[in-house]
């Protein structure tokens, strides 16, 4: 359904990065949830109220939150998409996180209202009818709401959208809690023991775990998070294709929304080239990387001394010597500042997440180690950096 709707709506409909068709598939896949969720919610409440379960009535509300999820998806898209101005020069690309922010909240508090009102039932419980034709409306329900489950998550992994990701997940969490009204349901025709109450506190349970890691998962991208390890091996998978790059470090991936990322590293390359080389190709590099990343990207140039042989022994002292404290720590920008009495070893340290020394102590650590190794009498001044990707 969506396919065909997509190709009869959505102008050039597989060009997934393309904002404009982002923007159509969040406002199609929006507008068929809303026609869903409201054609679920009204013969819920209907048959609902007919057989006085309290599970299917709020099974039914639920679908009601979820039509206004569909509202606030299509709300962030649609305002997602507006044009950089001068107040926001990269664009108002978050605004899909903020609308993925209100899902699930929506989502949330449906979960708290149907805890508290499957409670009440319990202290308060009414006989429930059992019906026929209420199983076969909660199994289609559960038909409908897997498909959006796979629609959603389809298109959203498609287009790249958390907002969808997260309509997707509820959409999930609702097949489950439909099944386990049903289980209420049948259950309710052996017992007197008040189960659709219980399967209310399940479901509002599922939805508030639901609503929980939509939020999550949301806020880490609005908060800001690490690029992660396939993107860094990625980009220097890249990067090893041009000669005079050596390695690099330092990499900060900043997201301004879908399709509006920006990439900033350091690429070591060798101090005795021409600097007119080193910046044409380096010029090709960020072009490179936007190109296959669609992003800009912006290339800072570290040279190193590669004729220099006690910088390589250097190197090699403090390479065994990182690893001797952690085997995924590494170090960069190696550097010696000839001085009177000392000279200055100068480089950073990348620190591991798990490692238990403090920077102070990392820092007293490497110098003992590595002057007590050096031939020639040195100073360390050591910067601490954090991992640039999740480990």
């Amino acid at each position: 359904m969506i396919k065909f709707l997509s190709k009869m709506f959505i102008k050039d409909y597989t060009n997934y990065k393309d904002p404009h068709v982002r923007q159509n598939y969040g406002v199609l896949c929006g507008s068929v949830g809303i026609f869903f969720n409201i054609l679920l919610f009204t013969f819920k409440l209907i048959f609902g109220t007919i057989t006085a379960s309290v599970a299917i009535v709020a099974d039914a509300f639920n679908n009601l939150s979820d039509a206004a999820s569909s509202c606030v998806q299509i709300l962030g898209f649609k305002l997602s998409g507006k044009k950089p101005d001068p107040e926001h020069p990269f664009g108002h690309g978050r605004i899909e996180y903020v609308a993925a922010l209100g899902i699930s909240f929506l989502i949330l508090l449906m979960g708290v209202e149907l805890v508290k009102s499957s409670i009440k039932s319990l202290i308060h419980s009414e006989p429930v009818t059992f019906s026929i034709t209420a199983i076969v409306v909660l199994v289609v329900s559960i038909l409908v709401k897997a498909y959006m489950y796979l629609y959603n998550h389809k298109v959203g992994k498609k287009i790249d959208s958390v907002a969808m990701e997260a309509t997707a997940k509820d959409s999930l969490g609702d097949t489950i809690t439909t099944f386990l009204v049903i289980v209420s349901l049948v259950a309710s025709k052996f017992t007197s023991f008040p189960v659709d109450g219980v399967a209310g506190i399940i479901v509002g349970l599922f939805i508030l775990k639901t609503g929980f890691e939509s939020a999550k998962e949301t806020v880490n991208l609005l908060i800001g998070v690490a690029a992660t390890k396939d993107l860094a091996e990625e980009i220097e998978k890249e990067l090893s294709k041009f000669h005079n790059i050596i390695c690099m470090h330092d990499l900060v991936v900043h997201d301004y929304g879908p399709g509006r990322m920006m990439i900033s590293l350091h690429a070591e390359v060798p101090g005795d080239k021409n600097i007119f080389d080193l910046h044409e190709e380096i010029d090709l590099a960020e072009y490179t990387l936007s190109q296959k990343f669609n992003c800009q990207t912006i290339i800072h140039m570290d040279p190193v001394d590669l004729n220099n042989k006690d910088l390589d022994e250097f190197r090699q002292i403090i390479k065994e010597e990182t690893q001797k404290i952690s085997p995924n720590m590494s170090f960069h920008d190696v550097r010696i500042v000839p001085g009177t009495n000392n000279s200055n070893l100068i480089f950073d340290v990348v620190k591991p997440f798990d490692c238990q020394l403090s920077d102070d102590e990392l820092k007293e650590t490497l110098f003992t180690n590595i002057r007590a190794r050096a031939k020639i009498p040195v100073m360390c001044v050591i910067t601490i950096d954090q991992p640039y990707y999740e480990e």
